[in-house]
């Protein structure tokens, strides 16, 4: 199996600065993309970054700026680094994965975390 692990959210007055990581574990042969979502209770989930190796990242607009994303290969772990942070950027946090559990395929399935709570205050 595998498994999606969030860590590092909080409470932060705007202005401030968290550092969210992500690390997937079990069986893993390849990770493709891997990304952050964020959902407020009752409204959609929605984009906020992601990254594939090798490759730009893609920001949301509401985002852009401020937040970074970042992974490391060797430990299967990826980072969103958000800073200047606004009251509105408060939301359950959700990393996410494509991932392929034999290194001799490319057919990737997608996993989630169970989300990390971001708190910022006014």
């Amino acid at each position: 199996q595998v498994r999606l692990v969030e860590s590092g959210g909080g409470l932060v007055q705007a202005g401030g600065s968290l550092r969210l990581s992500c690390a997937a574990s079990g069986r893993i042969g390849r990770i493709n993309r891997m990304g952050w979502y964020r959902q407020v209770t009752g409204k959609e989930r929605e984009f906020v970054a992601s990254i594939i190796s090798g490759s730009s990242p893609n920001y949301g607009d509401s985002v852009k700026g401020r937040f970074t994303i970042s992974r490391d290969n060797a430990k299967n772990t990826v980072y969103l680094q958000m800073n200047s942070l606004k009251p509105e950027d408060t939301a359950v946090y959700y990393c996410n994965a494509y991932i392929s559990t034999s290194t001799s395929s490319y057919y990737y399935t997608n996993y989630w975390g169970q989300g990390t709570q971001v708190t910022v205050s006014s």
